[in-house]
């Protein structure tokens, strides 16, 4: 995949919709063969990619050095959890599976609560949705959610005094991680196994129709 070719909302884009559910790539794998980039060309290249391909191990690393920087607030620890929620709300995968889940939790206590916690139908039109598909999560859209748990994490953060340490360890997990994806040179592996999920991609698209 010629990764020159796409752009940065792409990537947005594939990493919103893609399937989180995947295990992190192994420790060995993502601490190995470092190289600097020889272009500006080539480092873009290689930062889109490392970051679709080690996603998950990045956002583990972000939660880990959140919980390395609040150990000592365990408010902040929370609030830096439900930070964590929120933002992985905004993956599609991860809001649907959720949302299943709980459903089925809800059914097992109150079947008639856990039906009016199902999504509303959606008009289709040759096979098409009439609109983009709509996200819900218990019965409303998934930014109700977003919204929630990022005002109670702010209120927490607020609460322990550590809003700016927070911001802190936010923006030294972002260089660690721009740092990592710059200098982590793309193998094989990573290459197939974009080519593979973008044949799962497409060929979910045709299942759609």
């Amino acid at each position: 995949m010629d990764w020159d070719n796409v752009a940065a909302e792409d990537v947005i884009e594939a990493l919103r919709e893609v399937e989180w559910s995947t295990p992190p790539r192994s420790f060995g794998e993502f601490f190995s063969r470092f190289a600097f980039p020889r272009s500006f060309s080539k480092w873009k290249s290689r930062l889109k990619c490392n970051l679709y391909y080690y996603r998950t191990n990045y956002f583990i690393l972000m939660i880990f050095v959140l919980g390395l920087a609040l150990i000592t607030r365990p408010l902040a620890i929370v609030g830096a959890a439900f930070t964590a929620l929120s933002i992985a709300f905004l993956n599609d995968s991860f809001a649907a599976t959720f949302n299943e889940k709980f459903i089925r939790t809800i059914r097992h206590f109150s079947p008639h609560l856990a039906a009016k916690m199902r999504p509303p139908h959606m008009p289709v039109i040759r096979g098409r949705s009439a609109a983009r598909k709509t996200v819900y999560v218990c019965g409303k859209p998934r930014w109700v959610f977003v919204v929630i748990f990022l005002t109670a994490s702010l209120v927490m953060w607020f609460s322990s005094c550590g809003l700016l340490w927070v911001l802190y360890a936010l923006l030294t997990s972002l260089v660690v991680i721009v740092l990592h994806a710059s200098v982590r040179t793309p193998n094989l592996k990573a290459r197939l196994n974009t080519f593979r999920e973008e044949f799962r991609a497409v060929w979910r698209n045709y299942s759609e129709l």
